[in-house]
């Protein structure tokens, strides 16, 4: 039976959130296909996990033996975050752009999982989990867009995720997403709606996908 770890940082709710819209239909493929498995589920807007801290970081480097009490107590939080990514068979990332970055919650969740020769390294512990990114943002800043320039959130977590933990990453992108919302982009919601279609193809595919895979 495989695990999948799901991890929401959108602070929108429900439908009024592109990813955790398409990271809900990603799930609930993944849940028909594969009704035995397991689902751990973080929603970072509801529950966010602490900003790291001087003695959760130094606790990575302390001789396990001799922590102090500020530095056991923070640790044991980065401890259960890190099993949770080494126990998933997949992970599925909704990734919101907001101001050109991801958010604040799902940056604090990374500094938690990211411990120098344990998760990352020479051999990361969760080295070549699957996982899937819905990367939504409001605007488009794909090659040749004016604001090609501006992208930070695939470039970022390919960087992250891939160069640092060692994961396969696959990205769902979901653009334009304010083009209903914002009378200025009304000529762009035929690209949106194409874009919104694509998403949830891609997020069922690659769903079932990844369960034929892991189940062979």
């Amino acid at each position: 039976m495989a695990t999948l770890l799901h991890i929401d940082s959108s602070v929108f709710p429900g439908e009024a959130s592109a990813s955790r819209s398409i990271t809900a239909a990603f799930r609930r493929t993944w849940q028909e296909k594969h009704p035995a498995g397991t689902v751990v589920y973080r929603d970072l807007a509801a529950a966010p996990v602490p900003h790291i801290t001087a003695a959760a970081w130094t606790a990575g480097a302390t001789d396990p033996s001799d922590p102090t009490p500020e530095q056991s107590a923070a640790f044991s939080t980065r401890v259960q975050l890190i099993e949770e990514l080494e126990r998933a068979d997949a992970v599925l990332l909704g990734a919101p752009m907001y101001n050109f970055s991801i958010p604040s919650t799902l940056k604090a969740w990374l500094d938690s999982v990211i411990l120098a020769g344990r998760t990352t390294g020479e051999h990361p512990s969760a080295q070549g989990t699957p996982a899937v990114v819905v990367a939504s943002r409001g605007g488009s800043y794909a090659p040749g867009t004016p604001r090609e320039g501006f992208e930070y959130v695939q470039n970022y977590l390919e960087a992250v995720l891939k160069g640092a933990l060692g994961l396969a990453v696959d990205f769902i992108v979901p653009e334009l997403t304010m083009a209903p919302r914002n009378p200025a982009m009304s000529q762009l919601i035929p690209r949106y709606e194409a874009s919104r279609t694509r998403a949830f193809e891609d997020a069922t595919a690659k769903a079932a996908e990844l369960v034929e895979r892991l189940a062979a």
